[in-house]
């Protein structure tokens, strides 16, 4: 495997749209050789700036996305797309398809969007999702843009993997404000009330900044609150134009640890599925972790004991 990686990081490297198909293909379905694929990638990436888009599903992400594509191709830019979506219950795939929602970039060379299925994975992003920005990373694509799938409170992964986080608020949905209280507060870079072309537009932004008054440290740079009309193209460019007010100053300062924070988080991450594996191959073989399942469904032994005996037959060399 080692010689066809190298080759198709050759051809990766060199724009090739099917190799980054590919490759992506393989960093969510096939863990082993996604582990070749790295190694010989991992070395030209890290350049690409890293966009995160977060909120309530119905907030109009899929649409602000496809705005900011449309900036970004005017200044030049070669733009990357990952587009998290919920997985279907019978095939594991993406369901929603943001591609279908951004017809209008669907056939530029310079653009490459990608849906990925969450398959499970909490936190509101794909387990492959920083794999898959690494390979367009060494395609070239600057910035990549990655979309969460909106599921709401829980999706703070995007912290760790995006130089700037945008939270997306909408008015007419009650509940942003308490999401917000849930914690999705702390992990935002940028606040973008999209739809504000609607009634209640000025009571979130005003909810909005009470809010980060009250969370407001000395220290602390206080996220800039934009408005946007997604669908109308309004406020884009001073979507754009806000988040490089942010990357010249609070994300420049913070740049270095989060990078680092980054690298730790996945570090520990990629660690965790190849003990996991390790485990399962070597003290659950076969139908050995079933009939554990089994025991413990059963309430023959309790979960932490099941496991403190796994572990006591993990030879650490």
């Amino acid at each position: 495997m080692a010689d066809s990686a190298r080759q198709l990081v050759d051809r990766l490297l060199a724009g090739n749209i099917r190799a980054i198909a590919r490759s992506i293909s393989i960093v969510e379905q096939e863990p082993e050789a996604a582990g070749d694929l790295l190694r010989y990638l991992y070395p030209h990436t890290g350049r690409a700036l890293v966009l995160g888009l977060t909120g309530s599903p119905g907030s109009g992400k899929s649409s602000l996305v496809d705005g900011l594509v449309s900036v970004f191709r005017e200044q030049g830019s070669k733009v990357g797309v990952v587009a998290v979506d919920p997985s279907s219950a019978y095939s594991g795939g993406a369901i929603l398809g943001d591609r279908v929602r951004m017809q209008d970039h669907a056939t530029d060379p310079g653009v490459f969007i990608r849906s990925m299925a969450t398959r499970g994975h909490l936190g509101g992003l794909a387990r492959a999702t920083n794999d898959a920005i690494d390979i367009l990373d060494g395609a070239g694509y600057d910035p990549i843009l990655v979309e969460t799938v909106g599921v709401g409170q829980d999706e703070i992964e995007i912290v760790k993997t995006a130089d700037a986080v945008a939270v997306v608020l909408v008015p007419g949905m009650g509940d942003d404000i308490q999401a917000i209280k849930a914690g999705i507060l702390e992990i935002a870079d940028l606040f973008v009330i999209n739809k504000s072309d609607r009634d209640g537009a000025d009571r979130v932004h005003a909810d909005l900044d009470y809010m980060l008054a009250l969370a407001q440290h000395d220290d602390a740079p206080r996220p800039e609150i934009l408005r946007t009309a997604a669908l109308a193209n309004e406020g884009i460019t001073e979507l754009d134009e806000g988040i490089a007010r942010f990357l010249e100053g609070a994300g420049k300062r913070r740049h270095g640890q989060r990078r680092r924070d980054r690298a730790r988080s996945r570090l520990l991450a990629v660690l965790g599925e190849q003990l996991l594996a390790l485990v399962q191959k070597k003290v659950l073989p076969g139908s050995a972790l079933d009939e554990l399942v089994g025991r413990v469904a059963n309430r023959e032994v309790d979960p932490y004991s099941a496991v403190q005996a796994i572990v006591e037959r993990v030879e650490v060399r």
